[in-house]
């Protein structure tokens, strides 16, 4: 079998065992993830690290339609096939914890996820693509109803509304796009060759741009994000903000970039301009959060606006910058959730000014909790910096004042996070947390990999830049040539 067929259906199998495994599902869970992960490990030995579409496969699907499975792997996408299928383990190992209701379909829809997330890394064509999408959404739709917190309904049909009315807006700009082909199919590589003049290409922007801003999300359509991140399990918010945002940053590089330059060419500035607004605006909300998982969450959005601007500006450090800070991103982001919900599991409280006083009770925890800050904030030597220093490098490259603008995340990143290690870990403890204990078992093993992770990238990325950068360079000449063809 086919490497990357195995890579894409063995999670969707094993999620047809789990369903039926009953108190045992959360290891049948866990060995997939483990058996995943080394099937992503075979690829990327075998990865040559240049520009080309690596272990391609395509097998005709409906033919009438011109739709094929098609799907392979170049320097982009194995990156993103890497962030999903190494933490996919620590999420469900996180989880262990925790006695889910019915954990056989709560592990299976994980599962069933994750093959989703992978098809949509892989596909090269349009139409399988949108099924990857689509297959990713409602897995994460149900655990966040079933297992999320009070106000769970509410707040799952404002993302549900949402990220389908995205979606449809993706899928008219899709079926468009096939309307122009000459070659009546949905192939990628049919669509980059595409000659639309700069009024179809502003259409077909905004089409595409407006499904991916929703899903990273991008100011101003974030409003569904804080309110789902707290309301859903720890194990469906690490699944939304460690790697089910990346689906929209990758959506931007694969398809918007080199389907519509003269698009991005139009547009592109002014959603530079949103991505930017987000980092401010997000940056000055988590000043005012009392509860730390809504701060968490603003903090992302920052962050996430800061890899949209790197990527429109279209040069080898934004996007390289881009690539690293997914991963770094995925990482840092489900550290952090981990560290919240274990301190939610003791105290059930995540309220800053409940808490204080937890070093001197867990010091482990809050050593581990202080690394993964200083990779969020991007301390020199953490997986952080070197995603954020390439990224405003690339962003100056294209405006100095935005980028002065944009650094902020940096700024104001660290005193936020700061104030919140302090609120939580520092000073005298509370009657909350007299009582509180260290981590132990699964929580200290994942806090372990997350922790040298961030070490790791952040002192030694070149591997991790090494595999995209043929892949970049090749996507901004690709760019260059079709304006310059254009003029």
């Amino acid at each position: 079998m086919e490497l990357i067929l195995l890579l894409i259906s063995f999670p969707l199998l094993s999620a047809l065992i789990t369903v039926f495994s009953g108190n045992s599902s959360k290891f049948v869970a866990l060995v997939s993830s483990l058996v995943s992960l080394l099937i992503t490990a075979a690829l990327v030995t075998k990865f040559t690290p240049d520009s080309s579409v690596q272990f391609e496969v395509s097998y005709p699907w409906i033919q009438q339609l011109g739709i094929d499975f098609h799907a392979g792997i170049d320097g982009i996408s194995i990156i993103l096939v890497l962030l999903t299928n190494a933490l996919i383990p620590l999420i469900v190992l996180s989880s262990f914890p925790h006695q889910y209701k019915h954990p056989g379909t709560f592990y299976a829809l994980i599962l069933f996820m994750q093959s989703g997330l992978l098809l949509v890394f892989t596909a090269m064509d349009a139409f399988l693509f949108y099924i990857g999408w689509e297959a990713a959404l409602i897995p994460i739709y149900f655990i966040c109803a079933v297992w999320g917190g009070k106000d769970r309904i509410r707040v799952n049909m404002k993302f549900f509304v949402y990220t389908i009315g995205g979606s449809l807006f993706m899928l008219l700009g899709i079926i468009y796009l096939f309307l122009q082909n000459p070659e009546s199919n949905f192939n990628l590589q049919a669509f980059y060759s595409l000659n639309l003049d700069v009024v179809q290409q502003g259409w077909v922007f905004w089409a595409f741009f407006i499904a991916f801003a929703i899903k990273m999300p991008v100011f101003p359509f974030h409003t569904w994000q804080p309110d789902t991140y707290t309301e859903a399990p720890t194990s469906g918010t690490m699944l939304l903000s460690g790697i089910m945002l990346k689906m929209g940053i990758y959506g931007l590089i694969r398809w918007l970039l080199p389907v519509v330059p003269l698009g991005i060419q139009e547009w592109g500035h002014l959603a530079i301009i949103l991505s930017v607004i987000g980092i401010v605006y997000a940056s000055i909300i988590a000043f005012t959060q009392k509860d730390s998982k809504r701060l968490v969450a603003y903090s992302s959005i920052a962050h996430v606006g800061l890899i949209s601007a790197g990527v429109f500006v279209i040069n080898t450090q934004g996007l390289q910058g881009a690539m690293i800070q997914m991963l770094s991103h995925g990482v840092n982001v489900i550290g952090l959730f981990l560290v919240l919900d274990i301190i939610n599991r003791r105290v059930n409280t995540t309220r800053i000014a409940e808490l204080g006083g937890i070093a001197a009770k867990a010091p482990h925890l809050a050593i581990a909790t202080l690394i993964i800050i200083m990779g969020t904030v991007a301390l020199p030597g953490t997986s952080g910096f070197i995603g954020e220093f390439l990224l405003l490098i690339g962003v100056y490259q294209y405006s100095a004042w935005i980028a002065v603008v944009a650094g902020l995340t940096i700024i104001f990143g660290a005193v936020y996070m700061l104030r919140m290690y302090q609120g939580i870990m520092l000073g005298p403890e509370s009657n909350t947390t007299s009582s509180f204990t260290d981590v132990q078992g699964s929580e200290r093993i994942v806090l372990v990999i997350v922790c040298l992770l961030t070490i790791v990238l952040g002192v030694y990325p070149k591997p991790v830049l090494g595999l995209s950068e043929a892949a970049v360079q090749q996507l901004i000449e690709q760019v260059s040539q079709k304006l310059t063809s254009v003029k």
